[in-house]
């Protein structure tokens, strides 16, 4: 983000519970980790510098850094708990600390790099939308040319419901079926309506087109999907 806005992971029960909230709440997310690995492995060298933005938890970190040894990542989050979850994670792994810098902050807060790639998985749909732009092109100002960038968040398309009609409309419809999904993976149904409230309310959750036109305009090209479960969906871009 590019100002300070309230982080959602400051709850010590929710930082303690967090690694269980991606399996249960995304959609094929133990696929996802290696398809953002194979991405950023068609041009990040062996011993590349890979950006992490939203690093807290340390999910992306340890897959990472497990699966390509010669990388080295700075890793940035506003959630001081969450990169102290981070760490812990990472040394647990075995993954050396010379390896991993934790930057607690924005992406500002970041080194100017430039780096060979960046990810920035699971962030975005807490960032308002006036702030996206400025934020992805922070992002960018830290890459090499050509370098890609790896997204993924919450992105539903807006319209009528089934038939064309009226109904709850496809919003609706989606995060739905993102409540079914929490259902089926062990999630008490009456938590899983509220988290589906919570998100409709409170979460800036864009259309994927304007989540395309967001990375444009923050200079990317070669925009393309390459991921979507239920109501997320992943891009890659190059700088």
């Amino acid at each position: 983000m590019t100002q300070p806005t309230a982080s959602p992971f400051t709850d010590p029960a929710a930082v303690a519970r967090y690694a269980e909230g991606p399996r249960r709440n995304v959609p094929g997310y133990d696929s996802l980790l290696p398809m953002v690995r194979i991405l950023l492995a068609e041009r990040v060298p062996a011993h590349g510098r890979v950006l992490v933005v939203g690093a807290g938890g340390g999910l992306e970190l340890e897959d990472m850094a497990l699966a390509h040894p010669g990388w080295r990542f700075d890793g940035v989050d506003p959630s001081q708990p969450m990169l102290d979850l981070a760490a812990q994670r990472l040394q647990s792994a075995g993954v050396p600390g010379d390896r991993v810098a934790l930057h607690h902050g924005y992406v500002q807060s970041a080194p100017a790099g430039p780096f060979d790639g960046a990810t920035c998985l699971l962030t975005f749909h807490f960032v308002p939308r006036e702030e996206r732009v400025p934020m992805a092109a922070e992002i960018r100002r830290r890459l090499k040319p050509d370098a890609p960038l790896v997204v993924a968040h919450l992105s539903v398309a807006d319209g009528a419901g089934r038939g064309g009609g009226g109904g709850a409309g496809e919003r609706d419809l989606w995060l739905s079926r993102y409540a079914a999904f929490q259902v089926a993976s062990g999630v008490p149904p009456e938590h899983a309506a509220r988290a589906r409230d919570k998100i409709a309310a409170e979460l800036a959750v864009l259309t994927p087109k304007e989540d395309e036109v967001i990375l444009r305009e923050a200079g990317f090209s070669d925009v393309q999907m390459f991921y979507m479960g239920f109501a997320f969906r992943g891009w890659v871009a190059s700088a």
